[in-house]
């Protein structure tokens, strides 16, 4: 009966967890390029009650008997699956329709990736600078931050679907300048280590970031101006993963309440 304890407060732990990334979820509902985070769960270590021997008459057992010593949260994982396309009146408002990661060198000097493609240009000591709206820059396909001189208005910048940034020329016909927005995809996005604001870091789990100008044998992503893409968080699954939550977590505090019964009149047999 201690055992049963036991499961059923860890049960009551783990559906807390889910709840918590649940809450999560419906808390980043409207936040640009957010992804849905899945709790998953495993079974403790199992306790033999009975081995794999044979009984006094000689009979085999060759089933032994064992039993669970609760549940455990496992790994939260992020499922990528495609948002929705959201019209933004913005023109640094690039949506990644595809596998593709943004490209992003954070303020520690290492680079960063997210689905969130609210950019905007701000101007720093080389020039405007294509950065997050936290400020930090923007890598193209080479892997160096996007900065345009003085000689562009940034107004009149456009991207073309491949990333391209484009200007128009002297017959106000849109050219590309030779810069494109990075684009970079991972053989395991699911290994991403999550940091704030929707930004992922490398990690051997993800494996090296894969570049889409470069790679031949991967699905070119499309970017779309003028568009942000949305969480992809699906307010009804949530909502009905919460009341099954709920109630698996109402279930186990009622095997510790069978338990405390039964421990109680076990105590109670001697009187």
């Amino acid at each position: 009966m201690v055992r049963s304890l036991w499961s059923a407060a860890s049960g009551m732990i783990a559906q807390q967890t889910n709840v918590d990334t649940i809450a999560n979820n419906l808390s980043n509902v409207n936040t640009t390029g957010y992804k849905t985070e899945v709790a998953e769960f495993k079974s403790l270590l199992y306790q033999n009650l009975q081995s794999k021997t044979t009984t006094s008459n000689a009979v085999v057992k060759p089933i032994s008997a064992q039993v669970g010593l609760g549940v455990r949260n496992s790994s939260i994982s992020s499922v990528f699956r495609q948002g929705s396309m959201l019209a933004s009146e913005s023109n640094t408002a690039f949506a990644m329709d595809g596998k593709g990661f943004f490209a992003v060198k954070g303020g520690d000097g290492n680079t960063y990736y997210t689905r969130n493609g609210n950019f905007q240009w701000s101007l720093s000591g080389a020039g405007t600078a294509l950065t997050t709206s936290e400020g930090y820059p923007v890598m193209d396909s080479t892997g160096k931050p996007i900065v345009l001189n003085s000689s562009y208005v940034t107004s009149k910048v456009t991207i073309s679907s491949d990333g391209s940034l484009m200007y128009p020329d002297a017959t106000n016909n849109a050219q590309p300048i030779g810069i494109k927005i990075g684009a970079f995809q991972f053989q395991n996005p699911a290994g991403l280590s999550k940091k704030g604001s929707s930004m992922y870091e490398v990690t051997p789990a993800s494996g090296a970031a894969i570049n889409e100008a470069t790679a031949a044998n991967v699905e070119k992503s499309v970017i779309a101006q003028g568009y942000l893409e949305g969480s992809n968080v699906q307010v009804v699954d949530e909502m009905v993963n919460m009341i099954v939550a709920q109630r698996a977590y109402e279930m186990n505090s009622k095997a510790i309440q069978a338990s405390d019964e039964m421990m109680s009149q076990a105590n109670q047999l001697r009187r």
